[in-house]
């Protein structure tokens, strides 16, 4: 059937999407943190972490069996929309001691990558999820 094709690829183009972002999220975190973050107090540890457990996730993203795409992708969501709240509350109030400044390099594409990130992996898992509990569908 033509629409069930069409649905398996744009959900194909979107787990592929999101693995990508999420994986660019932890590679500029994982950059930053050896770049001199890592010498910030708790800063630094939290941008390790971050970066470890976005490219773990990009991981699972790409990996996970359908079944559980929907959780995967909308942990992924959430776990984003935080490392992007993280800047803001950076930018704006501080973060644990730390002011960001919007001229740094990173940070414009970092809320770029992180937007598209939330938009993209909301879209993957509210798919995922509206697909999985279709009357009939097992």
């Amino acid at each position: 059937m033509a629409t069930d094709r069409t649905r398996r690829v744009a959900v194909l183009v979107l787990r592929l999407a999101a693995a990508g972002l999420t994986a660019t999220m932890g590679a500029l975190h994982l950059s930053l943190w050896a770049d001199g973050y890592r010498d910030l107090a708790t800063i630094g540890g939290l941008f390790l972490l971050n970066g470890v457990l976005g490219c773990l996730l990009a991981v699972a993203l790409l990996l996970t069996p359908y079944r559980w795409l929907g959780l995967v992708a909308t942990a992924t969501a959430l776990f984003t929309a935080g490392t992007l709240g993280a800047l803001f509350l950076s930018l704006t109030t501080g973060l644990f001691g730390f002011e960001e400044s919007a001229d740094a390099a990173w940070v414009r594409p970092s809320i770029v990558v992180e937007t598209a990130g939330v938009l993209v992996l909301t879209a993957l898992a509210v798919s995922a999820l509206s697909h999985r509990h279709r009357p009939g569908r097992r």
